[in-house]
């Protein structure tokens, strides 16, 4: 994942193995991005669709970072909280990390208690660490022996046991591979971020690293265990271009049915997006996965007791899935191969909730509405869930449809319906006043045909700035889809967007999501409305870098002013919205 702690491991090339097996595999060294198209992009869109449906109903992943260096468990000298980066965060000697093997005996792992947990979780698929940036294999690989099996007391293959007890409980299993960055091979990329390589071990050539090393490797992934992956999941682009993602592309190409996330090189479309430890704003167009820890790291550190609820996880699996996307959760197991108790509990409360109402998530598309007070909504067809986080204490459940309802009715009780009454560009349900499910009581309202809702104020709008680079325009950050982004230019520390709606609307919320950058932004921002010849404060805060989405004092204007204020870069938005009241 990106950098939270770096880290790097040592690996040792079999360099008569790799050059074999890239033969085997007719793997050209040479090839060049210009000579090759990326992986399914001649498919129609009804084959992409056929492939992409297990996928996109899923919803609902394991993510499992676990690698040699649990064995540290995030502590190096005095401090202890690192994770999967903690080689690279201290610039640890390749020949002490390569030490860590000998120290690594997970005993007590056991495929099918990991299995089972995920599917009593309700989780369709998991996606697991094959090779994380240290370098090294947690599968027994024949291109190196610096791997679970040749290198350590263990002398098993985790990943093969996990495809095996996959198969056999149907959930379907992906590769996470980090092809760029190897702090443990010569020649791997080390993000430059903090001064790239720090060891002479480290040094040779990138492209070299790639042929010898990560294209054999995936080689091996894809072909190994009995059945083609469902996923590969590259990441941290380091030093990639699309002329070495075209190294990789005669493999994955002999795989119709693969689905490949969008890391490989900058640019490379992939076949879904990847925001990380967060849930856009705004949601992404198209396929898109939101991968997230449960406390502060991905890989296992044991001092790390910042777990996120199960009420706060369950909340938001619903809200990824309300705006199109799926949400890989992430464990980090122990050196012993546990995975932490924390983690068990949070998910098996997930699956009971799920056991209840997966209906309203599995299956589902996006919901229709961009804000709603109350919660969030999913769909499927004519039908919409509506998931209800704070309960309305009036007994009057606000919906801002123009469509007429069939009936509604609260899913944990299919026989008893709901009163629906009907006002301009709204339905009012009556619901009982004591919430059926303190996380999330799911109401499922059947209408008269597709949902009918107008488009949030913003869409149309004006927008100016008090300062913008070239390229990144005020317009940006209301183009509806949080590709284009606003931003100032370098040197500005403080920055206003300025919006006329055209008209004066009733306003009652606010949203909006940041670049997706790294570091994160971290911005403050202040909500004005213009009154007579100045401007009125409405709301301020703080984003961790992910943007913010809240209710605001209702009122009516035209005029709205966002400052952001950033230390860490120029201000910015990707994009902003204003919302009715409902």
């Amino acid at each position: 994942m990106r950098k939270k702690q770096p880290i790097p491991s040592r690996i040792q090339r079999k360099t008569a193995a790799c050059a074999l097996l890239a033969a085997a595999l007719s793997i050209p060294l040479t090839l060049l991005a210009g000579e090759a198209r990326p992986p399914h992009a001649g498919e129609t869109p009804a084959q992409r669709d056929a492939r992409m449906r297990w996928w996109r109903e899923a919803k609902f992943g394991l993510f499992i970072h676990w690698g040699v260096y649990s064995v540290l468990e995030g502590k190096y000298g005095d401090r202890d909280d690192y994770g999967e980066w903690i080689m690279y965060s201290n610039k640890i000697p390749m020949a002490e990390y390569k030490k860590l093997p000998a120290k690594f005996n997970p005993v007590k792992f056991d495929a099918k208690a990991w299995v089972k947990m995920a599917k009593d979780a309700g989780q369709k698929y998991i996606i697991i660490t094959s090779k994380h940036h240290d370098g090294f294999a947690m599968y027994r690989s024949k291109v190196s022996d610096y791997n679970i099996f040749d290198a350590t007391p263990f002398r098993r293959d985790p990943i093969a046991e996990l495809a095996a007890e996959c198969r056999k409980e149907g959930i379907k299993l992906g590769f996470y591979y980090s092809q760029a960055q190897d702090w443990g091979h010569p020649g791997g990329a080390a993000d430059p971020i903090e001064g790239g390589r720090w060891d002479p071990g480290q040094e040779g050539s990138f492209d070299e690293y790639l042929d010898r090393v990560a294209v054999p490797q995936v080689g091996e992934l894809l072909s190994s265990f009995g059945e083609p992956p469902a996923v590969i999941w590259f990441d941290t682009p380091i030093d990639m271009t699309p002329e070495r993602g075209a190294k990789f592309y005669p493999l994955l190409e002999k795989y119709p049915d693969l689905i490949i996330n969008n890391r490989l090189y900058r640019g490379f479309p992939g076949d879904f997006s990847t925001p990380e430890n967060f849930v856009p704003v705004t949601g992404y167009p198209g396929d898109w996965e939101s991968c997230m820890t449960m406390n502060k790291h991905w890989g296992y550190n044991a001092a790390d007791q910042d777990w996120k609820s199960s009420k706060e996880l369950i909340r938001k699996l619903v809200d990824t899935v309300a705006k199109g996307g799926n949400l890989l959760l992430n464990v980090g197991p122990t050196p012993k191969g546990e995975i932490p108790q924390p983690s068990v509990d949070r998910l098996r409360e997930m699956g009971r909730w799920l056991r209840a109402h997966g209906e309203s998530v599995y299956g589902t598309q996006a919901g229709p509405f961009t804000f709603l007070s109350w919660g969030t909504a999913t769909r499927k067809g004519n039908r919409l869930y509506l998931h209800v986080f704070d309960w309305p204490k009036d007994g009057q459940l606000r919906v801002p449809l123009k469509n007429a309802a069939k009936s509604a009715r609260l899913l944990h009780a299919p026989g008893a319906e709901l009163n629906v009454t009907r006002e301009p560009g709204r339905l009012i349900l009556k619901v009982p006043t004591q919430a059926p499910d303190p996380t999330n009581s799911v109401v499922v309202l059947d209408l008269e045909g597709a949902p009918e809702i107008d488009p949030p104020p913003t869409a149309g709008a004006k927008a100016t700035a008090s300062a913008a680079l070239p390229g990144s325009p005020a317009s940006h950050a209301l183009d509806g889809t949080a590709e284009g982004r606003w931003r100032a230019p370098e040197k500005v520390k403080s920055a206003w967007l300025e919006v006329d709606l055209g008209h004066p609307c009733e306003i009652a919320g606010l949203g909006f999501d940041e670049p997706d950058v790294f570091p994160r932004m971290e911005q403050r921002y202040t909500l004005e409305v213009a009154e007579g010849k100045g401007w009125r404060k409405l709301a301020e805060g703080q984003t961790d870098g992910h943007g913010a989405r809240r209710v605001i004092p209702t009122v009516k204007a035209q005029k709205f002013r966002i400052t952001m204020e950033c230390a860490k870069g120029s201000p910015g938005i990707a994009e902003f919205q204003l919302y009715r009241a409902e």
